[in-house]
């Protein structure tokens, strides 16, 4: 059976929300509570921890499988398997997540190599910061930071290196972006050993499975519709598909039609549908899609 943590903080909600839409809801005593349970066979402990030290736990083999973020493995230099990457972060999507560095707008550094030899630096990522310095060859001084390091500048330092996903945060408080550090998300990762293991590696396989394929269906929904001969391939055309639409004869001669599409474009298809003769549209919720 697998011992799974999981992070507590900003992604909490979006990771609950994922095993539950999973089948794999999470059960605990209240919202403090860092042990919980999820009843399935395949899983006989669910701890809820930070994800800066969820890395290094897995590593350790305290736990089997643990869900965190790339930018906090790379900062702990944890060694584990990643079994998947999973694209969502506290507002949701987990695309365009990403380490940066920033300084004021009106600080007349436009980019990093502009900064001046003893520049303080505040952040959440030390280790990830002194990496990236030293790869420029810029020399600065990191000043490790626990929360709010946007606001220390500049009374405090000179510059930052924050994560961010839409960099509207950093703007309010008159900072820019001038570099990258490191393109993040959150990922599903194993202890190696368990890994090797077959038994434990089959129940992994089939948890990676079902958040893929929950975070697959996200957005989808799945299309029917009839349609009549003289009216089949103007229909199809218009159809999106993870691969093609599946099509079934019926017994008048006219068809059945059903398809994968995304939610957000119904709007528009459905009535371009009607319109080309399709009946009996029909759309359903879609719980999991397994490519």
């Amino acid at each position: 059976m697998i011992k799974l943590v999981i992070p507590k903080g900003s992604l909490e909600e979006q990771t609950m929300s994922l095993l539950r839409d999973a089948g794999l809801p999470v059960r605990r005593s209240g919202d403090r509570e860092y042990n919980a349970q999820i009843d399935d066979d395949r899983i006989s402990q669910v701890a809820i921890l930070r994800p800066q030290e969820i890395g290094k736990y897995v590593e350790e083999g305290l736990f089997d499988m643990g869900i965190t973020g790339l930018d906090w493995l790379e900062e702990t230099d944890s060694n584990v398997e990643i079994l998947a990457d999973l694209p969502y972060a506290k507002t949701g999507s987990g695309t365009g997540l990403r380490i940066v560095l920033a300084v004021l707008r009106d600080s007349g550094v436009n980019r990093p190599e502009d900064l001046p030899a003893g520049t303080r630096v505040a952040t959440e990522y030390p280790k990830l910061a002194h990496r990236y310095f030293e790869r420029l060859g810029i020399s600065v001084k990191v000043i490790a930071s626990v929360g709010a390091t946007e606001a220390k500048v500049p009374d405090i330092v000179d510059a930052i290196v924050e994560i961010t996903e839409t960099g509207t945060t950093l703007k309010q408080h008159g900072l820019e972006i001038i570099g990258d550090v490191l393109y993040t998300s959150t990922k599903l990762v194993a202890n190696r050993e368990s890994f090797a293991d077959p038994g434990k590696r089959k129940s992994m396989d089939e948890i990676r499975t079902l958040l893929l394929s929950a975070l697959e269906a996200r957005g989808k929904v799945l299309l029917k519709l009839n349609v009549g001969p003289e009216n089949r391939d103007a229909v199809l055309k218009m159809l999106p598909a993870l691969r093609s639409p599946t099509v079934s004869q019926l017994a008048d001669g006219g068809y059945a039609v059903e398809t994968v599409v995304e939610k957000a474009s119904l709007n528009e298809l459905i009535p371009r549908l009607k319109d080309n003769g399709a009946t009996g549209i029909l759309e359903i919720p879609l719980g999991k899609v397994v490519p």
